[in-house]
């Protein structure tokens, strides 16, 4: 694992090695990942889908997550530190990741078009990219594309579980493995899906500038969005491709990583 330097700030970053005539997949974690949080269940996901593709990729852990360097005054009021955003996530933050930081990181590694595989806020994070900066292919799963009273649901539950089981099974002796800073990686995420604001959130009208080959996945059990995430994204960019998982929740690489490997193996083998 290593680390690359944009604007100052260090993120954690690592290299899965695969041909260099195609382009990249890179990898884009969820709301509370890390690139460590990939490898799960005695498998990583990542490399095995650019061993089945024939690519390279690219893991990398946003500023907050895992070995990255921490958002200064995470629960703070929200601020400019030179080309950084500090204190509090506002509920541009996604925006803010996909179009500056993202782009910045791509640039260092001589990245052009790849292929985006979100997760969750990773997934969003994919679709805002896509809609405005040319990719190879995009591969959302479980996104986020509006606010749905389920996902503030289980957001609320999550805060409740961190703050009150401190036993080393809780949700934050869980969350520590995974982040050097894990008050800094929960909390940017919880407070700003917990603010009245970011109700507001709401990405479809972006999607409609997509053009590259899309697939978007979700679990039929997800526990932070409904179907209607996949019907919107569907709605508002016609070319996609949406697959809904059964016995899936929240997480369709750690539920249904064959599946899922397959579905990105033919969305791939139509793209130049």
């Amino acid at each position: 694992m290593n680390h690359i330097i944009i604007e100052g700030v260090r993120l954690e970053i690592s290299h899965i090695n695969g041909p260099t005539d195609r382009a990249p997949l890179v990898f884009l974690h969820e709301g509370l990942g890390s690139a460590a949080m990939w490898h799960q269940r005695g498998r990583h996901w990542p490399t095995e889908l650019c061993q089945a593709t024939g690519r390279a990729g690219w893991v990398y852990s946003r500023r907050g997550y895992g070995q990255s360097d921490p958002v200064d005054d995470v629960r703070g009021p929200p601020r400019w530190q030179g080309t950084w955003h500090i204190g509090r996530h506002e509920p541009d933050y996604m925006h803010l990741e996909a179009w500056v930081v993202l782009p910045a990181l791509l640039k260092q590694l001589g990245v052009q078009r790849p292929v985006l595989v979100g997760h969750s806020d990773g997934a969003s994070i994919a679709l805002l990219h896509a809609s405005c900066h040319p990719v190879s292919a995009c591969v959302a799963l479980a996104p986020h594309v509006m606010v749905e009273d389920v996902a503030i649901r289980s957001i609320t539950q999550a805060r409740q579980l961190f703050e009150s089981d401190d036993t080393e099974r809780g949700l934050r002796a869980r969350l520590a493995r995974y982040h050097a800073d894990v008050d800094n990686a929960f909390w940017q995420w919880n407070d700003v899906w917990l603010s009245e604001a970011f109700r507001r959130f709401d990405v479809r009208a972006n999607c409609q500038n997509i053009q590259a080959p899309l697939l978007a996945v979700q679990g039929e059990d997800d526990e932070y969005g409904t179907l209607q995430q996949l019907r919107d994204i569907a709605l508002n960019c016609p070319h996609a491709l949406t697959q809904a998982l059964p016995d899936c929740g929240h997480s369709p690489h750690r539920d249904q990583p064959v599946a899922l490997t397959q579905s990105v193996v033919q969305l791939l083998a139509k793209t130049a």
